[in-house]
């Protein structure tokens, strides 16, 4: 006799960057297990690959971990475990007032959402006849980049990743006609003001953010912590 076949639910979300509603269903336990293996390995090339897969799949390959922004990934991610796990989340948060003590706080997420900073600009002006176009980071740009990587290399490292054209005066460059050696020679050729300016992309671009109230269990002090990436959210 046949197992009878299950039938999974498929519910709607609206994607952060085109605010195109789209059909997403719940992982499935193979789904999850191979998630969870790569996990276990640390490799993060096995954990991206499984996060692709896992997003691509339960949204009927309409999220792409390739073209889709970070943001996207990281929000469809978390909307997908609150349907497939469970939505209410325990974290233990460092307390901002003693900066020693943590305090456990439950955060729902369906309450999370993508945040962008009003002065956030994808264009950003080196000089009065010189300016960068951006894009936003995708997963692939992201890899490699935990660990024992400094935040001087994973700064540059994501400008590199991100440039998209170089506009000089009339004449427009596109990254992809530009060697590793020209672009690197680019960047190293920026004043501490100008690098500023293009850090400050990074810093009001998209992301998932929510700002949790904590109480601190020994001082009673109340404050707030900032959560933001992936992460964060998931202990």
């Amino acid at each position: 006799m046949a197992l009878p076949k299950l039938k999974t639910p498929e519910y709607i979300l609206t994607l952060p960057s085109t605010q195109e509603e789209i059909k997403f269903r719940p992982f499935l336990v193979k789904e999850q297990k191979i998630l969870m293996i790569a996990q276990e390995s640390g490799d993060e090339r096995q954990i991206a690959d499984a996060m692709t897969k896992l997003v691509s799949g339960c949204t009927f390959d309409v999220v792409d971990a390739n073209v889709n922004p970070m943001y996207d990934i990281e929000y469809v991610f978390l909307q997908l475990r609150a349907k497939s796990v469970g939505s209410k989340v325990k974290l233990k948060l460092l307390c901002p007032d003693d900066k020693e003590t943590y305090a456990e706080v439950e955060i729902n997420l369906e309450d999370i959402g993508v945040q962008m900073s009003v002065e956030h600009s994808a264009v950003i002006d080196l000089t009065d006849d010189i300016k960068i176009n951006f894009r936003y980071p995708i997963l692939k740009d992201i890899e490699g980049m935990s660990g024992g990587t400094n935040e001087i290399n994973k700064m540059f490292h994501l400008v590199d990743k991100c440039i998209v054209s170089v506009e000089s005066g009339d004449e427009t460059t596109h990254r992809i006609d530009m060697t590793n050696e020209e672009i690197e020679e680019f960047i190293d050729s920026f004043n501490t003001e100008q690098l500023q300016d293009i850090m400050k992309f990074f810093e009001t671009m998209p992301k998932v953010r929510h700002v949790v109230d904590v109480v601190n269990p020994k001082t009673k002090v109340k404050g707030e912590v900032l959560l933001e990436g992936l992460e964060s959210f998931l202990g």
